[in-house]
C-alpha cells in the first residue's frame, strides 16, 4: 500500500457521498507497500479503507472484488467491499477506478508467534478449500512468465553476481511444469502486514489485489517464506514446521507438489527479489512510496538453493 494519487479532503468528500457511510470525519494515506493508492477514511458510520487501483487491469477487478465477498460469505475473516447507494462495489475517483471496504480490527504483526503462524497456516488451507467454489478466474500477472521476462530486463543494470544468480535460477525454474500441480485461488501476498490479530486471534486476512489462480502450493510457499525465516534467509524450523502442519491439516499437498516444493519454494522467493529488485532499479514516483529492501527475498532465494526444506 502506497500513495501515487492525491486526494483532497473535498474530492473525498464528494466521493462518499455515492455510500450509505456517513459524513466524513478524517483520512491519511497508507505508506507501506508499493503497488496501489491506500487510505484510512473514517466517517461517522465507521472505519475504511479507501482503494484506489493504479496498475490493475480494469477488466479483473470484478475477480477481486467478488473474490472478497465469496470469502467473508462462508465465514473468513475478510472484509466485504461497500457498496453504493446504486449497488456498485467498484466506481471511479480522480481518473482512477476505486473501492472502499471496511477497516477490520486488529494489527498486523512484525515478529509472529507460534500460535499465530499456526493460524495463519489453517487460514491459508481454509481460504484453499473455500475458493475452490469461486466461479470467476484471473491470470497470475506475476507468474512464471512475469518472472521470466522481469530477470530478462534486470540482467543489464545489475552487477555480475546478480547477473549470474539471476540466469541460473531462471534456467533451474524453466524445467518445472507448473500444469502438473493442483491449481485455484490463491491470496499470492499473504505477509505478514496483510494479516490482522488481536492478540493471538487472526481477525482479518486483507489486500486481495494479487490474488489469482495458479499453484496451491507455490501460495504455501510465499506464505511459509515471509512468516517463517530468519534474517539470514534460513527457515525457522519451529514456526516452520507449524505452519505447514497447520496447512495440511485443512488441505493435503499430492505427490506432484511433493516432488517439485525444492522449486516452488525458489520461485516464491524468486518472484519477490525480482519484483523489488526491479522496484529499487527502477523507482516510481509518489508522494508515500515504500520500496521494501530486494536483498531479503534473495537470501531467501540462496538459502532454499543451499539446503532446500524437506517437503510437507
Amino acid at each position: 500500500m502506497s500513495v501515487f494519487t492525491k486526494v483532497s479532503h473535498a474530492e473525498l468528500k464528494r466521493f462518499l457521498k455515492q455510500y450509505p457511510v456517513g459524513d466524513l470525519i478524517g483520512f491519511q494515506g497508507i505508506g507501506e507497500g508499493v503497488e496501489n493508492t491506500n487510505y484510512f477514511v473514517d466517517t461517522t458510520d465507521g472505519r475504511w479503507v479507501l482503494t484506489l487501483f493504479e496498475r490493475l487491469n480494469y477488466d479483473d477487478l470484478p475477480f477481486f472484488l467478488g473474490l472478497m465477498d465469496h470469502i467473508a460469505s462462508r465465514g473468513l475473516p475478510g472484509a466485504m467491499p461497500a457498496r453504493t447507494k446504486k449497488g456498485e462495489n467498484l466506481v471511479t475517483l480522480n481518473g482512477k477506478p476505486a473501492s472502499l471496504v471496511r477497516r477490520l480490527t486488529g494489527q498486523s504483526v512484525l515478529f509472529p508467534t507460534l500460535e499465530q503462524c499456526v493460524q495463519v497456516g489453517r487460514a491459508l488451507g481454509d481460504f484453499h478449500v473455500a475458493t475452490a467454489a469461486y466461479a470467476l478466474s484471473c491470470e497470475n500477472s506475476r507468474g512464471a512468465a512475469w518472472r521470466e521476462a522481469t530477470g530478462r530486463g534486470l540482467l543489464a543494470h545489475v552487477d555480475e553476481p546478480t547477473r549470474a544468480l539471476i540466469e541460473d535460477e531462471l534456467a533451474a525454474q524453466a524445467q518445472l511444469d507448473w500444469s502438473t500441480l493442483p491449481q485455484g485461488v490463491i491470496h499470492a501476498d499473504l505477509f505478514r502486514d496483510n494479516v490482522l490479530f488481536v492478540d493471538d486471534r487472526l481477525t482479518g486476512l486483507i489486500d486481495f489485489y494479487y490474488a489469482c489462480n495458479d499453484s496451491l502450493a507455490y501460495d504455501l510457499a510465499i506464505t511459509l517464506n515471509d512468516w517463517c525465516v530468519e534474517p539470514d534467509g534460513r527457515p525457522n524450523v519451529e514456526r516452520w514446521n507449524a505452519m505447514q502442519a497447520a496447512y495440511l491439516s485443512r488441505r493435503g499437498l499430492s505427490d506432484s507438489e511433493r516432488a517439485a516444493w525444492p522449486l516452488v519454494l525458489r520461485a516464491a522467493a524468486l518472484r519477490f527479489w525480482l519484483s523489488r529488485l526491479w522496484d529499487w532499479t527502477f523507482p516510481r514516483e509518489g508522494d508515500v512510496v515504500h520500496v521494501k529492501d530486494p536483498n531479503a527475498y534473495r537470501r531467501i532465494l540462496e538459502a532454499h538453493r543451499a539446503s532446500p526444506p524437506a517437503a510437507p
